[in-house]
């Protein structure tokens, strides 16, 4: 099970994170799209690294035409001289429409469309295939050759989509390369809701499951005494009430008899109440939904919570990360 790291919100050290991610032995660096675009740390990381997979986890697909896209993920592919791994989200609606001014509409349809008119516009480039691609949401039809980028010698770069709905999750499984899980993940739901129906879409489409990608994330928690686990713990707690708010990823929570606490969450977070928040998750439902453990055994856990079911795991959040906790965690990693 190979272990990813994610970029820390501070774009400005981009390069020096990335060196010290490969220098750590990290299988691969990875960016959200938070407070800054997800492509941008990535191609300073790409000038700086060798080795390290850099990969977008995830960038927001419907911000973006299938265009912009294949330009951003074909441009990384040579930067990057190979490594690049174009991982896509759809967002929730009040995001797409509210923040990007963007369409929405059957969100697990339109990404497979997303994903198919990438290939197309790939091929087109790389191989010199007539551009005719021609769907419900996107069509594309033109590509003069002032506008064709040099063949990529790599190929195009793998493409992950991120799903936890059924829907999306068999996209992933039909189109993709790879399935990105949410940070609000249980091995239960992950072995019961998300990698049947990955498979389902996979061999739906005539493909072998075997050949996609898992590549988990996981919350942690840890320090080195009683007080920094306390904090941790703490701070962990309001990061499982945030997403756990989010009706989107409610069937987690359904799934082990807490989907009461969805709506409880949501008014508690309108209402700007977050300490209120964190106080709503119990260690059961801390415990099933994060790692919580001494730097140490970080390691172990991460492989008890997700070893036999996902290719890959990123740590994407840890508090308790004093720089003597992170070095304990990396070398129990």
């Amino acid at each position: 099970m190979k272990i990813d790291a994610y970029l820390v919100d501070d774009i400005a050290s981009a390069g020096d994170q990335a060196v010290e991610a490969e220098a750590a032995g990290y299988a691969g660096l990875f960016t959200p799209e938070a407070r800054h675009d997800g492509f941008l740390p990535l191609a300073v990381a790409a000038s700086r690294t060798e080795r390290i997979q850099l990969g977008t986890s995830v960038a927001i697909a419907f911000s973006r035409t299938p265009m912009t896209l294949a330009h951003l993920g074909h441009d990384m592919q040579l930067l990057s001289g190979g490594r690049f791994v174009l991982g896509l989200g759809s967002q929730i609606r009040p995001h797409i429409e509210k923040r990007y001014s963007m369409p929405w509409s059957r969100p697990a349809a339109r990404m497979r469309e997303m994903v198919l008119a990438l290939r197309a516009i790939w091929r087109c480039w790389d191989e010199g295939e007539p551009l005719d691609f021609r769907g419900e949401f996107y069509t594309h039809t033109l590509m003069t050759p002032l506008f064709v980028p040099p063949a990529s010698p790599w190929g195009p770069p793998p493409v992950w989509v991120a799903g936890v709905g059924p829907r999306m999750v068999a996209v992933a499984g039909e189109v993709a390369d790879g399935l990105v899980c949410h940070p609000l993940v249980s091995r239960r739901y992950l072995t019961e809701a998300l990698l049947p129906h990955l498979h389902a879409g996979a061999t739906g489409a005539g493909r072998d499951p075997d050949d996609l990608e898992v590549a988990a994330m996981a919350m942690v928690a840890t320090g080195r005494d009683q007080d920094e686990m306390a904090a941790a713990v703490a701070a962990t707690r309001v990061q499982i009430a945030f997403y756990a708010s989010t009706p989107a990823y409610r069937p987690v929570l359904d799934m082990h008899g807490w989907g009461d606490l969805q709506p409880e969450l949501r008014a508690r977070s309108k209402a700007g109440d977050w300490q209120a928040m964190g106080d709503a998750i119990d260690d059961e439902v801390l415990g099933t939904l994060a790692v919580v453990a001494e730097p140490g055994r970080v390691a172990d856990a991460l492989r008890e919570r997700f070893g036999g079911l996902a290719d890959r795991v990123g740590i994407s959040s840890m508090a308790g990360g004093t720089r003597e906790a992170l070095a304990e965690v990396l070398r129990s990693l």
